[in-house]
């Protein structure tokens, strides 16, 4: 990114020294746990353009939206953490207690899509944050550019580990819109060394049940599949999200694309999980020829042994037992793969 344009961004940043409690709102069964970090919330006035448009041809979407930049989750395997270094922050503790709010983005978007419409087919809400953060309980950004996108009639995809998705069921049961909940692990054991502020599993498919009841199309995300740690669960999660309602499914290897995200999900890995430590890492350095990750972003998708071969054989068995939709590329994204790993959003 050139300076003039990271630049732009940070001088537009605004702290916002008492910012708003969502947990007022609603219970840490939709939110989440709260942060045992201090949270620090920023304003900023985006400028230009708000819908991001995707060249990777493995991502299977091509435009997307992010109201926020950071992710109160924390999970320690984001591969969207180093983003957040274009502010001058840090991709690790910084991405989970910065917050940016962009609080224009629903009357950009307007403005955007006014001009834009006849080019876009569909819209993702998110590609680098959750659109879900505990944050968006008050500031509804995401909220008010769904309502965007139903006057303007264009389809959405969401990706969330949030159950706060429940609150927006009025205006999705009126659109065309696939939500699709990323949940990895199976337990709560399983999950929280790598997701510590995220709403547990199960709280997600019961998220993900009420809004299949509501009508409105949902999917699993197996994404990251965590190499000899959460590959066992492939069968069990995508059990649950058909007995929850789900008729969508797709999974992702595990992508570490920097050196501050590696650096940081080893620190992770060997505080929370260090008897396993070296397993993991081994497994992953096995999958990506010698490397803990491939610069390409089209890599996050394969493995190279035999295991991960395993893992998808078991997810296309499983996945067409169960009759999940099949994949359906876009005209304008093709798949590097013929496999069902990847699921069309829309």
């Amino acid at each position: 990114m050139p300076l003039a344009r990271i630049w732009a961004i940070v001088s537009s940043v605004r702290y916002v020294s008492n910012p708003p409690n969502p947990y007022l709102k609603y219970s840490a069964d939709f939110l989440g746990e709260p942060s045992t970090v201090k949270l620090e919330i920023f304003e900023e006035t985006a400028t230009k353009k708000i819908i991001t448009e995707n060249n990777s041809p493995d991502v299977g979407f091509r435009f997307s939206v992010n109201c926020y930049r950071g992710c109160i989750h924390g999970c320690t395997y984001c591969f969207a953490r180093p983003y957040h270094e274009y502010l001058g922050y840090g991709a690790g503790t910084d991405f989970e207690t910065k917050i940016v709010a962009k609080i224009n983005a629903p009357t950009l978007l307007r403005d955007e899509l006014k001009r834009t419409r006849k080019t876009i087919d569909s819209l993702n809400f998110s590609f680098t944050t959750d659109p879900y953060l505990p944050i968006e309980a008050d500031y509804e950004l995401t909220r008010e550019c769904l309502k965007v996108c139903r006057d303007f009639r264009i389809p959405v995809g969401i990706v969330t580990k949030s159950p706060l998705v429940m609150r927006d069921v009025d205006i999705l049961s009126g659109m065309n819109a696939t939500v699709y909940f990323s949940i990895p692990f199976a337990t709560i054991e399983k999950s929280k060394p790598f997701e510590p502020y995220v709403p547990v599993p199960e709280t997600r498919f019961r998220a993900m049940k009420t809004l299949s009841d509501a009508g409105i199309e949902t999917g699993i995300a197996l994404a990251p599949i965590i190499p000899s740690y959460s590959e066992p669960d492939i069968p069990a999660l995508l059990e649950r999200a058909k007995e929850n309602g789900a008729t969508r499914a797709f999974m992702t290897l595990l992508r570490l694309p920097t050196d501050s995200l590696r650096e940081y999900f080893t620190a992770r890995l060997e505080e929370k999980l260090p008897t396993k430590r070296d397993r993991i890492l081994h497994q992953i350095m096995r999958e990506r020829g010698g490397k803990l990750n491939s610069n390409e972003f089209g890599s996050r998708m394969s493995g190279t042994t035999e295991n991960w071969r395993i893992a998808v054989k078991m997810f296309d068995l499983h996945f067409k037992k169960l009759g999940f939709k099949k994949y359906e590329a876009s005209a304008q994204m093709k798949p590097t793969i013929d496999e069902p790993i990847q699921q069309s959003l829309f």
